[in-house]
């Protein structure tokens, strides 16, 4: 990220907490005359840069709402704050891109005239849990509340369904972090997408707790219950063709 010689005078702390997970650069009239860097101690006494992508990924980081919000602001990289830890994107596969187009496909297509519509990643969902502020980015997202996208185009509302395609990066803390906060943040469903077993893992949720979990496989047909009609069968899903 590149941030102004005023700004790191005037909020040091903050960047120094920022430049652990991610190089800090520092401007002038426009022009780089620094960079902040976040720097380890070895065992043998040597100091070497942290290994911020692992970090982040592995969620070792805690940041408050308003540092995760500049960090997000002004970095090129993805990022979620899930119960105070944060988490970087990675770049997605060729086959977890190929089911997400597959589902967000028929998924628009099933919204034809309706309110509720699909939206794609990256876009920020804000969610409560135990009081406090999460943001995350789902991979599919259908908004069944279009008022409260605000005046900047930044949506407010609780996604009626959110969709996972996993990952080797994400699997766990998707089946795992994720489907508490969802649970816990008024979500009414949660679509668990898994490429390898050829799988989908559909929770419904009610009251902060899960009402229905279904586990869907081979050539059935998954669906949603709290979306009327919207479904979409395994084959078209994990279809090489």
């Amino acid at each position: 990220m590149e941030v102004t010689s005023t700004e790191i005078q005037n909020n040091f702390g903050t960047y120094l907490k920022l430049a652990q997970v991610e190089d800090v650069y520092i401007t002038r009239n426009g022009k780089q005359i620094a960079v902040l860097q976040y720097r380890v101690e070895d065992h043998d006494g040597s100091s070497g840069v942290a290994e911020s992508n692992a970090a982040y990924q592995g969620g070792n980081q805690r940041m408050t709402v308003e540092e995760f919000r500049k960090l997000s602001d002004s970095s090129e990289n993805r990022y979620e704050l899930i119960d105070g830890e944060v988490f970087q994107l990675a770049s997605p596969s060729y086959e977890h891109q190929r089911v997400l187009v597959a589902i967000l496909s028929r998924f628009h297509q099933w919204s034809q005239e309706k309110r509720c519509k699909p939206v794609t990643a990256p876009f920020d969902v804000t969610l409560f849990k135990d009081e406090r502020e999460n943001i995350v980015q789902p991979d599919i997202v259908v908004v069944c509340d279009p008022e409260k996208v605000n005046d900047r185009g930044r949506y407010q509302g609780i996604p009626t369904l959110v969709v996972e395609v996993l990952s080797e990066s994400t699997q766990n803390k998707d089946m795992l972090k994720k489907l508490n906060l969802y649970m816990a943040g008024g979500i009414g469903e949660y679509w668990i997408v898994n490429p390898w077993n050829r799988e989908v893992y559909i929770y419904s949720f009610a009251s902060g707790e899960i009402q229905n979990y279904r586990v869907y496989k081979g050539s059935e047909t998954a669906g949603s219950e709290v979306l009327e009609n919207l479904c979409i069968s395994l084959e078209q899903v994990f279809s090489k063709e």
